[in-house]
């Protein structure tokens, strides 16, 4: 019986592995506000936390943790620092929620304005994307725009459900994601009421 299990686990972490993680998923919401450009805390102002030492996806007011979301998965090889698209890692750094699409195949998809400036300065330091693609990621940024998906830096990068996917892959603690970071269905729910465009996004 474990046996018969385990395989059944494996096979669905393959499925969605082979699904990619938010394939078509940015759905940028008609006249969004501006992004404010800084991306320094706002006392009193709700931010997200995700840690991925401890699994776990905090609502943040200022220092003080609101509500805790815990055994979060993240992307089949770990997190640390994206280099490329299709390595299937999280991104660590600060963020803002670039856009919200409600109808995700993933239940609910909350996308983050990677590949940030911290990112784009570094691959254009190290000869990873040219100077016209930096231009690209940096003016979408400052007019508080999503950055383009399309660069070799990867995007798609959001936090999600499992939507139809089998819940008993994303309870067996596999990191199953191709680098976004995922809740259960009823997590990703109770989670939606408190984003919106332009929210802070820690993932340390």
């Amino acid at each position: 019986m474990r046996v018969f299990n385990k395989q059944v686990i494996l096979l669905g972490v393959l499925g969605w592995l082979l699904g990619g993680c938010a394939t078509n998923e940015v759905q940028t919401p008609p006249s969004p506000p501006p992004l404010a450009p800084s991306r320094a805390a706002v006392p009193n102002e709700p931010w997200l936390l995700v840690d991925t030492k401890a699994d776990n996806l905090v609502i943040m007011r200022g220092q003080q943790p609101v509500q805790v979301f815990r055994k979060v998965a993240l992307g089949s090889s770990g997190a640390g620092l994206k280099f490329a698209r299709g390595d299937n890692k999280t991104p660590l750094g600060v963020f803002r929620v670039g856009w919200i699409n409600d109808h995700s195949r993933f239940k609910k998809f909350i996308g983050l304005d990677y590949p940030n400036l911290d990112y784009a300065e570094q691959a254009l330091r190290e000869h990873r994307i040219d100077r016209l693609t930096y231009e690209r990621i940096r003016a979408a940024w400052v007019n508080g725009r999503t950055p383009p998906q399309d660069t070799p830096l990867g995007g798609q990068i959001g936090i999600h459900g499992i939507g139809f996917g089998d819940p008993s892959v994303h309870s067996a603690g596999i990191n199953w994601t191709s680098g976004c970071v995922a809740l259960d269905n009823g997590q990703i729910d109770a989670l939606r009421p408190w984003v919106r465009v332009g929210m802070r996004v820690e993932i340390r």
